[in-house]
């Protein structure tokens, strides 16, 4: 329950924001929270959604992510790629002009060309700039002449080997184009005083209170009945930190939309089969859409480390019978309202174009099946095995208790320890942690990113179960130099399948985006990265 003085007190909050609010409140503003605030506006650091969210309404990259995940042009209006996949020449657009700043001669932004895009992807390599996205280049991108302008309308990426998720990490925000003027001006200051060719111009931002941003006059996209994009008159974000506040403002009409429903709120707004309660309907929207990322439990599977030598863990059968042991749509259903959906293929996420649960078989809830493979490991109902520590961090400790009571019907001993987030990452990172909690949420939309967190030759992270398995590494190499894209899923989901059999991880749910909206806003669309997309938003 809410108490009555925190009740007050969210009624003041709303009220000073009401009437501060002024400019921003305009006709044709778009107004959401980012309650965890927003570090840095500099696309080379936009590593975690609420950078960019924000960056992508203010920049654009050479290409984009569709709606149904699939690489269109943006900044370039086609592209050539070299007949041994090495290199990518992409020809840019003509009519693309950055933001009007005091840094261009007479505050006049001016047009976009092939330089520009050397020196931005330039710029996440340099050592110097310390970029959060530096790795995405890494043993990929040749490091002598790997980006050259051949014109100002054509730009030339090489790289060092074949890699066809190459275009997918292109349209990343890291890979954001920027003026060398804005950066030479502002310096370190550029962080928070950004400028770029997106549908909205940075106008002011308020450390801990607001960012806001105005349409784009210039902004080179328009719609299919030749109206020029965006549509809104600008964005404002408000930092307040409270969700049950940011709840609040949503349910007063001040916010246009709450992005996924906390905890606290979720069984006030959602049944348990994930719909809308009947005293909702009609008063808000409720937007549900696949997202691309896997929860997961992961399992230390490096025979070599000391702490698996004495693990029961190290047996395939008993991590086999753990994926059999627990029902995942009852999980579901019970502590997540529906949201996300049980995770009973492989490793790679519903909601990638390679992603096929009628190949990938994984694990359904089968108690016989999980009893028989202990016995089989030799620990005939769970004894003799010992006890198992099952690490997770406090916001999934009710999650992680469910399993635990699920498995324990067959006789596992497990515990379930809630340790802080950053000591969670510090054992994963140093093969410290033999069972554990975990994420992976797409930095590209391809399941070569999902995959190569078991390819042997990667370090933790990525790799953090230690997985080596010279069958699947050999698949993850031929998918590296497939060009053709339905023979490369099928390499995919081959390599999903011996993960499966290996079970180094326990795959929990494939995550949905859940968004409450205001029914006046129009056009909204939600998509696979959960990207914040307004350029054909209207409120009407």
């Amino acid at each position: 329950m809410i108490s009555r003085s925190f009740l007050l007190f969210a009624v003041a909050a709303l009220l000073f924001t009401s009437c501060r609010s002024g400019n921003s409140r305009e006709k044709g503003f778009f107004l959401y929270n980012e309650s965890s605030g927003i570090a840095s506006l500099d696309p080379a650091f936009a590593k975690n959604q609420s950078i960019m969210w924000a960056v992508h309404q203010m920049y654009n990259s050479l290409v984009e992510v569709d709606e149904q995940l699939r690489i269109k042009p943006s900044l370039a209006k086609s592209w050539d790629v070299s007949g041994d996949g090495l290199v990518y020449t992409f020809h840019l657009r003509g009519d693309v002009f950055f933001h009007d700043d005091a840094c261009f001669p007479e505050g006049r932004g001016r047009r976009m060309v092939a330089d520009d895009v050397v020196f931005s992807l330039q710029r996440i390599m340099d050592p110097s700039t310390a970029s959060s996205g530096a790795w995405i280049f890494n043993d990929r991108v040749k490091k002598e002449g790997g980006f050259i302008a051949l014109d100002d309308s054509t730009f030339q990426l090489t790289l060092e080997r074949p890699f066809p998720p190459i275009l997918g990490i292109m349209s990343m925000q890291y890979c954001s184009i920027i003026p060398k003027e804005a950066v030479a001006n502002y310096g370190a200051g550029f962080r928070s005083h950004p400028v770029g060719t997106g549908p909205f111009r940075f106008v002011a931002m308020e450390e801990g209170q607001s960012l806001i941003m105005r349409r784009h006059e210039q902004y080179f996209e328009f719609d299919s009945a030749g109206r020029r994009l965006p549509y809104l008159n600008g964005v404002k974000v408000s930092f307040y930190d409270s969700k049950a506040t940011e709840f609040l403002l949503f349910r007063q009409g001040i916010l246009h939309f709450v992005n996924d429903i906390d905890a606290s709120f979720k069984d006030e707004v959602l049944n348990k089969r994930g719909e809308l309660r009947k005293d909702w309907e009609g008063r808000i929207r409720l937007s549900k859409h696949p997202y691309l990322n896997t929860e997961y439990l992961g399992i230390l599977v490096d025979s070599l480390n000391p702490l698996v030598k004495a693990s029961p863990l190290r047996f395939r059968a008993v991590r086999q019978a753990i994926n059999y042991g627990f029902d995942r749509r009852k999980m579901m259903l019970y502590l997540r309202n529906s949201i996300g959906i049980a995770a009973e293929s492989g490793f790679v996420p519903a909601g990638l174009p390679s992603f096929d649960s009628m190949v990938v078989r994984g694990y359904q809830y089968n108690p016989l099946a999980a009893r028989k493979l202990l016995a089989e490991a030799g620990f005939p109902n769970g004894k003799g095995l010992g006890e198992i520590r099952l690490l997770t961090i406090p916001i999934y400790a009710e999650l992680a208790s469910y399993i635990v009571r699920e498995l324990e019907e067959l006789g596992l001993n497990v515990k379930v320890e809630v340790v802080q987030k950053s000591l969670l990452l510090e054992q994963t990172a140093q093969s410290q942690a033999l069972f554990f909690r975990g994420s992976w949420i797409a930095d590209y939309p391809d399941a070569e990113n999902y995959l190569s967190v078991f390819y042997s030759h990667n370090p933790a992270p990525p790799n953090y179960t230690r997985y080596k398995n010279p069958a699947f590494d050999e698949l993850y190499e031929r998918a590296l130099l497939e060009t053709n894209d339905s023979a490369r899923f099928r390499l995919y989901q081959e390599m999903d399948n011996i993960l499966l059999k290996d079970a180094p991880v326990v795959p929990l749910w494939y995550d949905e985006v859940i968004r409450l909206v205001q029914p006046n806003v129009k056009d909204f669309r939600p998509n696979g990265l959960n990207l914040l997309e307004l350029r054909q938003v209207e409120i009407e």
